[in-house]
C-alpha cells in the first residue's frame, strides 16, 4: 500500500499494449496521433506523452496551447497538434511552442495569416471541416476554401481533418453522411492542387469499428489509448480493438465505526441503517473526482467484495458499508476504480451509475489524487 489518501495506479506496459493494439488497427502508412488533452484523460499528459513518445507516436494531440506549452517544457519534442482552436493573444505562445493550430473558420484562417505575416514567420496548420456535427470547423464551400487558402502566403496547410458526431450508433446514418461530405471536400481540394500531408477523421470509436476510409493518413485516438472504447447500438461489427484499462484508483479508509439500527449517515441525513451496521469513511469526495451522483446507488471494491456508498457522497469522504467485510481497517485502502481479484469496476460501468460518461468520469479525478505509474 502507499502512502497517499488517494491515488491512481497507472500502468505504463498496459498503454504500451494499448497503443500497439491501436497501430495495428490503423494499418501499415497510417500515422498516429495520441489525444493527450485534458491531463491525457486523467492519467497524466506529460508521463503518457514520455511513453508513447519512447514507442514512436508521430503526432500528439491537445486541446489548448497552454496544454502544447506544458509538454514543450517537460522536453517533448513530437509535433503537438491544438485542436480547439487559437486566440489571437495565444499566438506568442504557439509559435514559440512550435504548436499546430487546428483553423476552424475561414475568418480563422485570414487571423492566422495575418499573425504569421505580422512575425515574419511561416505556420502550418489543420483545416477542420465541420462534416455534420455542428461544433467546430468550417461548412464553407469547397470554392470557397480552396479561394482563401491561396490567398495565404505565411499560413500554410499541413493536415485536414474532421470529427464524427455518432460512429458507434449503427441505426443512424450520420457517419456515412459526414464521410460523404468530407471526401468531397478532400476531393475538391485536391483536385485544385491542395493536397495536405495529413487526412484524419477517425478518433477511437471510428477506428475501433472502422468507419475510417483507407485513404485516411492519420487516426487520432484517445479513449483506446487509456483502456476504453464505446460500445456501440445496432448492428455494428465487433470492434477491432483489444484494450484495457491502464488506470486503477484507491483510497484510505480513514475510519471505521459502528452504529445502530435508525442511524442517519451523512448530510441530509438520507441514508437511514435499517440495522446495526459498520462504516468506512474513504478520504476521497467529490473534490477528488467520485461523483456525487454515485450517492446512495454507487459502489466501491472493498476486501474484494463490491459494497455500496452510503448517503451522500462529500467534498471530501465517501462513505461505504463495511458490516460484512470486518477485516478491515483505517489506513487500508479500497478500489474506487479497478479490479481486485475477480471483483471490477471500469469507468463504464461507474458511469452508468452515475448517469454520466466514461470520459467525464476519467477526466474527473482531481489534481490531488496522486498519480503513480508502475
Amino acid at each position: 500500500m502507499l502512502p497517499y489518501r488517494s491515488y491512481v495506479l497507472i500502468s505504463r506496459d498496459q498503454l504500451l499494449r494499448n497503443y500497439r493494439s491501436v497501430r495495428a488497427a490503423a494499418g501499415p502508412g497510417v500515422a498516429v496521433m495520441a489525444v493527450v488533452k485534458a491531463n491525457a484523460y486523467g492519467h497524466g499528459a506529460v508521463e503518457v506523452a514520455r511513453v508513447l513518445v519512447a514507442e514512436g507516436v508521430e503526432w500528439l494531440a491537445v486541446s489548448s496551447v497552454n496544454e502544447g506549452v506544458a509538454l514543450r517544457r517537460a522536453g517533448i519534442e513530437k509535433p503537438i497538434l491544438v485542436m480547439a482552436g487559437l486566440l489571437p493573444q495565444e499566438w506568442p505562445a504557439l509559435a514559440d511552442s512550435r504548436l499546430t493550430p487546428v483553423v476552424h473558420s475561414l475568418e480563422g484562417l485570414r487571423t492566422l495569416e495575418h499573425l504569421a505575416r505580422e512575425a515574419g514567420k511561416t505556420t502550418e496548420f489543420h483545416l477542420k471541416i465541420d462534416s455534420g456535427m455542428y461544433r467546430l470547423g468550417t461548412r464553407a464551400a469547397a470554392a470557397e476554401i480552396i479561394a482563401a487558402l491561396r490567398e495565404t502566403k505565411h499560413a500554410r496547410m499541413d493536415g485536414l481533418m474532421t470529427h464524427f458526431a455518432s460512429p458507434t450508433d449503427y441505426t443512424s446514418t450520420q457517419t456515412d453522411e459526414q464521410t460523404a461530405y468530407f471526401t468531397g471536400i478532400v476531393e475538391a481540394l485536391r483536385a485544385a492542387g491542395f493536397c495536405p500531408a495529413h487526412i484524419h477523421m477517425s478518433s477511437t470509436n471510428a477506428l475501433a469499428y472502422k468507419r475510417n476510409p483507407g485513404w485516411l493518413t492519420m487516426v487520432r485516438p484517445g479513449h483506446a489509448l487509456y483502456g476504453y472504447v464505446s460500445p456501440a447500438r445496432g448492428d455494428a461489427p465487433k470492434p477491432l480493438l483489444d484494450v484495457k484499462p491502464a488506470l486503477t484508483w484507491k483510497a484510505k479508509i480513514l475510519i471505521v465505526k459502528d452504529i445502530a439500527a435508525g442511524s442517519r449517515v451523512g448530510y441530509g441525513g438520507s441514508f437511514r441503517a435499517p440495522e446495526a451496521m459498520r462504516i468506512a469513511v474513504l478520504a476521497a469526495g467529490y473534490a477528488d473526482g467520485v461523483p456525487h451522483r454515485l450517492s446512495g446507488r454507487g459502489k466501491v471494491i472493498a476486501a474484494g467484495t463490491l459494497v455500496p456508498i452510503l448517503g451522500s457522497v462529500s467534498m471530501d469522504l465517501t462513505t461505504i458499508d463495511v458490516s460484512h467485510t470486518p477485516s478491515l481497517a483505517p489506513g487500508d485502502d479500497v478500489t474506487l476504480l479497478g479490479r481486485e481479484g475477480n471483483v471490477g469496476l471500469d469507468a463504464q460501468q461507474i458511469a452508468r451509475m452515475a448517469g454520466t460518461i466514461s470520459y467525464a468520469i476519467l477526466c474527473g479525478i482531481g489534481d490531488r489524487v496522486e498519480r503513480v505509474y508502475v
